[in-house]
């Protein structure tokens, strides 16, 4: 359905198949995100993005940990590989600063 076709009651409702996809939609198609917890530090997000070949973005995402509303939190999009490549190093990287051990 394109802007100029009319619209009737009950259209919002009409599932949008693969081919009403908009640009935006379609771009990220194969990305992922890896959403980074308040309180990584600034360097290590540098650090990854160049490493891994991410970007940054921001996502809406509640955080159940304290009664707050949902907010906007950084991520790191890329593909699948990546992202979890990424996730790896970063808890590596903050398990060594912090001498976490399992």
């Amino acid at each position: 359905m394109t802007d100029n076709d009319t619209k009737y009651i009950g259209d919002e409702f009409v599932e949008e198949d693969e081919t009403t996809l908009n640009e935006n939609e379609k771009a990220l198609e194969g990305l992922y995100d890896l959403v980074l917890p308040p309180g990584v530090p600034y360097k290590l997000i540098m650090e990854v993005m160049d490493k891994f070949n991410l970007e940054v973005a921001t996502r809406k995402c509640a955080v159940k940990t304290v009664d707050i509303e949902a907010d906007n939190l950084l991520t790191l999009r890329g593909d699948l590989d990546s992202v979890n490549n990424a996730h790896d190093y970063i808890y590596k990287k903050l398990s060594e600063k912090y001498n976490y051990k399992k």
